[in-house]
């Protein structure tokens, strides 16, 4: 096995790239969590199987890739160069698939994607809707590079940036310097200039005559939200080098990232490619040939959504209790085992490659605002979401800071399944804002999101159709981030027990207009009184709600009534016996046995047994079931 020296990337990533074209075809299959939940690795091997019954192992090559992205239609398989996209593949595809796409010379329109069922079929990945508006930085490898294998790593650039800052011997002050000109923010939630944060940390280390460290922050636990996740499990080498290149700036010897235990996929790749590192001389003593020393520790956290934050993660690091800590002293001055510390998320660290590659002007060029005179200045480059909720094509998609609401949930998003209306959009995660239709136009950049009263937070977006209570919203994240928050702090922990027990009362129909009142108290008290980000945040979802849906709550105060007819305790069914056919197939699933009727003749409920279930709502397939 080859060394990886500044020497010979070059040369490895050319021999790498002439391995690839000698195929006439490599299957991209996605192997991002998602697809392999719905069979992707089985497959995989069929594909593999069929390809050698066939004789054409030599000529095509099947590679598991990270997400492809567009989630809604997995299990996915690319042909690559052509860009061929097959969709929703089954089992029993495979055969017809091998035997006419090379056999025939033919690609199976079958499978694949069609904007609308009645539609004609596209053939290109490139020209699917979902991916037009998309402009991949941080997830510049999904779908076109084996993660675990870090020669095809290469073949795709990897470590063109680390080779640039030491093939120029570029110190720390230079190397900081280009990623403050970009204009980069933290794409883990607090949107803090990332060269700042770095600079602060290289003076303290030099200040203190001490090694700093740099960590990775993969403890993604948003509802929603798999960001981190897939850009680990689909390139994790672009994490590693984004390690490298920071540990380089700051003079750090040693590297950590923290990923919570559920990611099990995500984990077993990112060990893999850091032995691989280790093995081809990326990784310990004499990185690449040079004199820089660097290795990386994996550390696995349990689980817990308060150790997102920077002092109760490295709390847990150390092995006290995920909680945090007042901010007078920040991490880049003592951070972990009380060394100066830089912490950035995954999508950060993934970013930094490509800007000392391709220049910080270039970053700074995408996205909104000018960066020129202030890391403040503006929200430079992309963004990665996760998609979700109510909407058609939901899955993972990077786009330019600035773009619009509407464009990702409507022009990327595919809209809002049958045929309903858009009711709103929260982002940010469970902290984060939910914003109407009114804000669908508002360019999605950190400040934006601020001033509209939601967040960016690490880039998971929910949408929500017409049938979604808000409040039930509000009371579902206040009662998560019940759940999350460590209970260290008066105001976060009193703060979120009475607001979820005011927005229960709502919900049940016994809230009072001074319920609404006392939420903004108790919202601006935890905003200003929380010692972390988790309770300065959390009242979001609450006061976005009752800024931009006050009505609803209303409703549910004065009228009694649920609009959504989500809240049980508001809620009647009844069935229209002019559209009830008498099919009773909303009698047999009904758990307390309430509805009653023989056969072809209309039913009816006992509202004395009725527990408003929504079983027969769901039942029905003659829109007889009525909620009131």
């Amino acid at each position: 096995m080859p060394g990886l020296t500044i020497e010979n990337l070059d040369q490895i990533a050319q021999e790498a790239e002439r391995e690839f074209l000698s195929f006439r075809a490599m299957l991209m299959v996605c192997g991002g969590t998602g697809c392999v939940s719905s069979g992707a690795l089985s497959i995989r091997d069929a594909l593999q199987k069929e390809i050698e019954q066939q004789g054409l192992g030599p000529a095509v090559k099947v590679v598991a890739t990270g997400c492809n992205g567009f989630c809604a239609h997995g299990p996915i398989c690319v042909v690559q160069p052509q860009g061929v996209f097959y969709q929703r593949l089954k089992i029993r595809d495979v055969k017809e698939l091998i035997e006419q796409h090379f056999g025939q010379d033919q690609p199976v329109e079958r499978l694949m994607y069609r904007a609308d069922r009645d539609g004609p079929p596209i053939p290109l990945e490139k020209d699917i809707q979902f991916f037009a508006k998309q402009q991949a930085i941080a997830l510049r490898n999904r779908g076109l590079v084996d993660p675990e294998d870090i020669r095809d790593a290469i073949r795709r650039g990897a470590y063109r940036g680390l080779k640039k800052v030491l093939s120029e011997s570029q110190d720390g002050e230079s190397i900081i310097n280009t990623v403050i000109r970009s204009g980069i923010r933290g794409r883990g939630g607090g949107g803090f200039p990332t060269g700042v944060k770095w600079k602060s940390c290289f003076e303290a280390a030099r200040r203190r005559g001490e090694r700093p460290y740099v960590v990775c922050n993969a403890d993604e636990g948003d509802p929603g939200a798999f960001m981190d996740r897939s850009i680990v499990e689909a390139d994790p080498h672009a994490v590693i080098e984004g390690l490298l290149i920071g540990a380089r700036a700051l003079g750090a010897e040693e590297g950590f990232v923290y990923i919570r235990r559920e990611y099990p996929l995500a984990l077993r790749r990112l060990q893999k490619a850091i032995e691989q590192a280790r093995e081809w001389g990326v990784l310990g003593p004499g990185v690449m040939g040079s004199d820089m020393c660097f290795d990386i520790v994996i550390h696995q956290g349990a689980g817990a959504f308060v150790c997102g934050e920077s002092t109760a993660l490295m709390a847990s690091m150390e092995g006290r209790p995920g909680e945090p800590r007042a901010k007078y002293v920040h991490t880049v001055e003592s951070g972990y085992r009380d060394k100066p510390t830089v912490l950035n998320n995954v999508e950060t660290w993934a970013n930094i490659p490509q800007i000392v590659e391709k220049g910080a002007e270039w970053f700074a060029s995408i996205g909104t605002g000018d960066v020129s005179e202030s890391p403040w200045g503006g929200s430079s480059g992309t963004k990665v979401f996760s998609l979700v909720g109510n909407v058609n094509n939901t899955g993972l998609v990077e786009v330019p800071m600035g773009i619009t609401l509407r464009e990702i949930v409507f022009d990327i998003g595919g809209g809002i399944p049958g045929g309903k209306k858009f009711k709103a959009v929260q982002t940010g995660g469970p902290s984060g804002g939910c914003l109407p239709e009114s804000q669908l136009d508002m360019p999605v950049d950190f400040d934006t999101l601020t001033q509209a009263g939601s967040m960016m937070g690490s880039g998971g977006l929910i949408v929500m159709d017409e049938n979604t209570c808000m409040v039930d919203v509000a009371r579902y994240f206040v009662s998560f981030l019940l759940d999350e928050s460590c209970g260290k702090c008066t105001p976060c922990r009193e703060g979120l027990i009475t607001l979820n027990e005011i927005l229960t009362r709502i919900t049940e129909g016994k809230g009072g207009d001074e319920d609404l009142r006392l939420i903004e108290e108790i919202g601006a008290a935890m905003r200003d009184g929380s010692l972390c980000g988790l309770g300065q945040t959390a009242a979001n979802p609450v006061l976005s709600t009752l800024r931009y849906f006050r009505e609803e709550y209303e409703q549910h105060i004065h009228a009694g009534k649920c609009p959504a007819g989500v809240c049980k305790s508001l809620v009647t069914y009844t069935i229209d016996e002019q559209k009830c056919t008498g099919c009773v197939a909303c009698v047999k699933p009904c758990p307390t046995e309430a509805i009653t009727g023989e056969v072809e003749t209309p039913h009816v409920i006992d509202q004395d047994k009725c527990i408003q279930c929504g079983t027969c709502l769901d039942a029905c397939n003659f829109d007889a079931v009525l909620v009131e």
